[in-house]
């Protein structure tokens, strides 16, 4: 093993130690209640050393959401195919989207950044954005498809709220706002599918 080899891991496990500590408290305490000491204690690390990592609450925040979004994308295709049926490349970036909310750490720390937009909507709003953020591939891809002549859409951007509604009206919102439990496989199927057949028998 390299001398320099070392550090990197040891840096990379403490930041990784930061971010499953801070999940942890803003699942638990909620946004405004988490502190950065709170977040140093968990990982077993200085809060200058959380600092180094993330600058801001905000900052660790998001970077907390980015990791969720990128666990649930790995290894899917997002990128329209024109030599790929629609509806099998839609259910894969809406399956995709379905493993997002179905993470239980995604429901919670969503709850958390909608109740931190309510109470302080200024501060807030950037984080929430970021959330939003990580629904533009599927805009992307349906604008790709208008572009290629497979859709008829005249605003991809309507289009994309609609579809995305279609989902989380099942997947999203009830767990959120009621805490229902989590979609079944089955249910998810079910969901992804009605949702997409809806949409191209609409734009088709």
């Amino acid at each position: 093993m390299s001398r320099s080899s070392a550090p990197v891991r040891r840096t990379d496990r403490k930041r990784a130690a930061i971010l499953d500590a801070a999940v942890d408290e803003f699942r638990r305490c909620g946004y405004e209640a988490t502190s950065m000491d709170r977040v140093a204690a968990g990982a077993g690390v200085s809060k200058r050393t959380v600092y180094n990592h993330f600058p801001s609450k905000e900052a660790l925040f998001a970077q907390i959401l980015q990791r969720l979004w990128e666990r649930s994308t790995d290894g899917v295709e997002a990128a329209y195919r024109h030599d790929r049926p629609l509806r099998a490349q839609l259910l894969e970036l809406v399956r995709q989207k379905l493993a997002l909310l179905n993470d239980p750490n995604f429901v919670d720390l969503a709850r958390v950044a909608i109740a931190a937009a309510i109470h302080s909507p200024d501060r807030a709003q950037a984080m929430v954005a970021r959330m939003g953020d990580r629904e533009e591939g599927l805009g992307v891809w349906i604008r790709a498809a208008a572009a290629d002549g497979r859709l008829r859409i005249d605003d991809p951007s309507f289009a994309s709220m609609q579809l995305q509604g279609l989902v989380k009206g099942f997947a999203f919102w009830p767990q959120v706002t009621l805490s229902q439990q989590p979609l079944s496989p089955a249910q998810q199927a079910r969901v992804a599918e009605e949702a997409i057949d809806m949409f191209l028998a609409r734009y088709g």
